[in-house]
């Protein structure tokens, strides 16, 4: 993945690739979802062995929303990303409908604003024995982030997300800072008593929403996405 962003950072250097950019009057937000990564982490931090596999889903709109809303300076949420895995529709057709069902109602509802970026499956030899894996997916949020905040296309990026992967997109991202922005921000879950998991990249310190127990009933979304037509 850390190729890639020499070609990015190159083409950010070449006069006139990238427009020039014309700071907001309202600084304009982009949430960064990894949504494996932020559901996983609402059942570790929220849950127990014992809840249903619904739990841990949230409404990326919302969640958006919310971050916004807590934002410390004035912004507007100007999109949320969200970077999941696909099914297959041949090896799993009822978690590939689920999965569809699901990324189109959040598309739905955040209509111009949330988007799903998917990517599909890896299956090793071992499925369905071993589980299907996510291939791909912090390539993704990393470009998008990288040649998003050089070519001026949000004024605040917000990651939420624990894997370490996605630190060199920080750190690339961060190097097209103006004053005052692009500015990268990160989020995460937090519990009392447990520990924090968070980006932390070499030599910065970013700003964190953390949100906690409140904030995820806020955001959860209960729906059963394995009910429904296809």
């Amino acid at each position: 993945m850390h190729a890639l962003f020499p070609v990015v950072l190159a083409l950010a250097r070449i006069g006139g690739v990238f427009p020039s950019r014309q700071p907001s009057r309202v600084p304009r937000a982009v949430v960064f979802l990894d949504y494996q990564n932020v559901y996983m982490g609402a059942r570790e931090t929220f849950g127990s062995r014992h809840v249903s596999g619904r739990f841990g889903q949230v409404d990326p709109l919302a969640l958006g929303k919310l971050i916004v809303a807590r934002h410390p300076d004035s912004t507007r949420l100007h999109g949320v990303r969200v970077y999941r895995g696909r099914p297959d529709p041949q090896r799993d057709p009822r978690a590939y409908a689920a999965n569809t069902r699901q990324s189109q109602a959040q598309e739905h509802r955040g209509r111009g604003v949330v988007k799903v970026v998917s990517r599909s499956l890896r299956y090793p030899k071992e499925w369905p024995h071993l589980p299907a894996e996510e291939k791909g997916i912090d390539v993704s949020l990393a470009v998008d982030l990288v040649a998003m905040a050089a070519s001026g296309e949000l004024d605040v990026a917000v990651v939420m997300s624990t894997d370490t992967d996605l630190v060199p997109a920080l750190e690339a991202a961060a190097l097209f800072a103006g004053i005052p922005y692009p500015r990268c921000e990160l989020a995460g879950w937090r519990a009392p008593g447990q520990s924090h998991r968070r980006l932390v990249p070499k030599g910065r310190r970013l700003w964190c929403h953390w949100l906690d127990r409140d904030d995820f009933e806020a955001v959860r979304d209960d729906t059963d996405y394995n009910v429904g037509p296809p």
